[in-house]
């Protein structure tokens, strides 16, 4: 039944329908086969991986490759390929999971596993026919090979189209030549196979082909890129030079590696926000170890209303980050469901269900990468001197974690990709923003109650909050598409601000959602920290919220309306109880402080 109801639920439809609690999933829910392999993961990763951290900013590449083929015959590469190729056909939240906590110990071998699991298998596993699959996916699914993803090329940037690497066919038409340059190439200098993107002709579209990697047919490798963080993934340029490819060796059809390449972009932008969950609860863990032992001033620092602050942010973004991860993984999961149900085959069915909630997974790889970045720079401040010293864990954290802001898309371009998809999804009829932002309007216009509600039960004041701040995005945003059309896009800082209003709105949705089905089930004395980190990120959203819709409207805006537009900002972020914000803060620093880790 809950399936059924979410078949009504589209991408981005958040913003216009109010979601029950018990129709989101949490990380509450996993079940016993999903926590079983949570630990098996976690069990790995603390013998394997955390105690040789050291090795990784050596630059070892070898001990990389070597845990990524031990992780392949554990099964952990193979999650979400199907049994038929030697997978475990695990579902999409179950593949968020392991790639949740396989990723936090270090961004290196992080790298590594979405080079290989996301953009080197999957691309066959979509896209490939049987007999490619058959040949190579297995290998992949083991660990015996590993996979790269040739597309990105000198001056190419986000433009991931304009290659110029050229597939020429031979006189025979039995193979292609292929000629061109590709840069920063994750796993090249380990890889097996590749995932090659080249221009047929004068094609509008790129073209994929599976290429396997032999320095005697025109493949060579530049030296391994000297970079800021992630020391040990192997990067490198790859350079072919007439590399002779069969014509069987095409990845779906001529001219359809564009759309290849941004669907493995979509599924890779919410694996991204897993592969950053992990990390922050390491690092808040870390931290809060550290506050405990270091003592200052005849007392530990954790109990320094300064140091208190930092840990209770680090743990309520943490909070919300997973509870907005696992929320849109099952809304996708369930989307592949039915259409499985509707008669689609799985490929299908998964490119289609991600392809949904392309909003969410942009939203979701913004605003997780920039808290784990948040996150392992407040760790840094918490240990003070030492964590400028590679012999902590905080500074490798902090040059790994950076990466992730730009992976993926950067994240300015993921927020206005995340706008940009919703005003399409209107256009398109899939969505209705016209009548909601209508009556937005006509609210603004009409006269305000002066009652006071009645917000005596829980989360009675946030959900209306949450609602009012629903009603600032569509009357920034319909003010903004109003005045300039199908130019808005243009308009980029515009667009920017207006995506934070979505994002936080999407976040504190997710955060409200999870600990009201967690209260309903499990008492309210049980998730009083649950309620206070949901209070203390809404107050903080709210406060966002009205900064960016400040900047959009002032410079957006002229006159009356934007004098109407700033009282209507101003009536849809007023609390009538604001919280005490350091007392919640407070709560959840020292809970996590006498737990000694991060503990939610």
């Amino acid at each position: 039944m809950e399936t059924q109801e979410k078949n009504l639920t589209r991408g981005g439809a958040f913003l216009l329908q109010n979601t029950e609690a018990k129709n989101v999933f949490t990380p509450e829910d996993f079940s016993e086969e999903q926590r079983m392999m949570r630990d098996a993961v976690k069990e790995f990763v603390d013998r394997e991986v955390w105690p040789n951290k050291h090795r990784f900013e050596k630059k070892d590449y070898d001990f990389t490759f070597e845990l990524m083929r031990k992780a392949g015959e554990l099964g952990f590469l193979s999650v979400a390929v199907p049994e038929a190729y030697g997978g475990m056909d695990m579902g999409f939240v179950s593949t968020m999971l392991v790639c949740d906590y396989f990723s936090g110990a270090s961004g290196s071998l992080s790298t590594a596993y979405g080079a290989h699991t996301g953009i080197g298998i999957m691309p066959i596993v979509m896209y490939g026919n049987e007999a490619q699959k058959k040949q190579y996916v297995p290998k992949l699914a083991s660990g015996e090979w590993i996979g790269c993803y040739c597309l990105t090329e000198p001056g190419a940037g986000s433009d991931a189209n304009s290659g110029k690497t050229k597939a020429v066919l031979s006189e025979d038409g039995t193979h292609y030549l292929i000629t061109g340059q590709k840069i920063w190439i994750s796993n090249a200098g380990y890889a097996d196979l590749m995932i090659v993107f080249a221009r047929i002709e004068d094609d509008k579209n790129i073209t994929g082909f599976i290429v396997p990697n032999n320095p005697e047919n025109g493949i060579s490798m530049g030296e391994e890129e000297h970079k800021l963080g992630i020391h040990a993934s192997s990067t490198r340029q790859v350079f072919f030079s007439e590399t002779k490819v069969p014509v069987e060796n095409m990845l779906s059809e001529r001219g359809n590696g564009f759309k290849i390449a941004m669907n493995a972009l979509n599924i890779g932008r919410i694996k991204l926000a897993a592969a950053c969950l992990d990390a922050q609860r390491r690092t808040t863990t870390e931290a809060v170890r550290y506050a405990n032992d270091r003592i200052q001033f005849k007392q530990p620092i954790s109990q320094f209303g300064a140091i208190k602050q930092k840990l209770a942010n680090m743990a309520m973004n943490c909070y919300v980050d997973e509870s907005a991860c696992y929320r849109a993984a099952k809304d996708i999961e369930d989307r592949i469901a039915l259409r499985v149900a509707a008669g689609n085959n799985h490929q299908e069915a998964e490119l289609k269900g991600v392809e949904e909630y392309v909003i969410e997974c942009s939203i979701l790889k913004v605003i997780v990468s920039e808290h784990t970045q948040y996150c392992t720079d407040e760790g840094i401040q918490i240990f003070g001197g030492m964590g400028y010293s590679a012999d902590t864990p905080m500074e490798a954290a902090w040059r790994d974690a950076r990466i992730a802001r730009i992976y993926e898309g950067t994240n300015e371009i993921n927020r206005m990709l995340s706008v940009g998809m919703l005003i399409k999804k209107a256009m398109k009829g899939h969505l209705d923003l016209i009548g909601p932002a209508t009556a937005v309007g006509e609210e603004l216009m009409g006269i305000p109650s002066f009652e006071t509600p009645d917000y005596s039960a829980l989360f009675a004041e946030e959900k209306q909050i949450l609602k009012n701040l629903k009603k600032v995005f569509l009357m920034i945003a319909g003010a903004g598409v109003q005045k300039y059309g199908t130019e808005l896009e243009e308009h980029q800082q515009l667009l920017l601000a207006v995506a934070d209003i979505l994002i936080e709105i999407y976040m504190v949705e997710s955060a409200l959602l999870r600990t009201e089905k967690n209260v309903d089930r499990n008492g309210e004395e049980s998730q009083k920290l649950q309620i206070a980190m949901t209070q203390l990120y809404l107050f903080q959203a709210v406060e966002k919220i009205n900064t960016k819709g400040k900047e959009a409207i002032v410079s957006a805006a002229e006159g009356d309306e934007q004098k109407m537009l700033l009282m209507g900002l101003k009536r849809f972020t007023k609390y009538v109880n604001p919280p005490n914000v350091i007392a919640l803060r407070n709560q959840v620093a020292e809970r996590i402080t006498a737990e000694n880790q991060y503990c939610f």
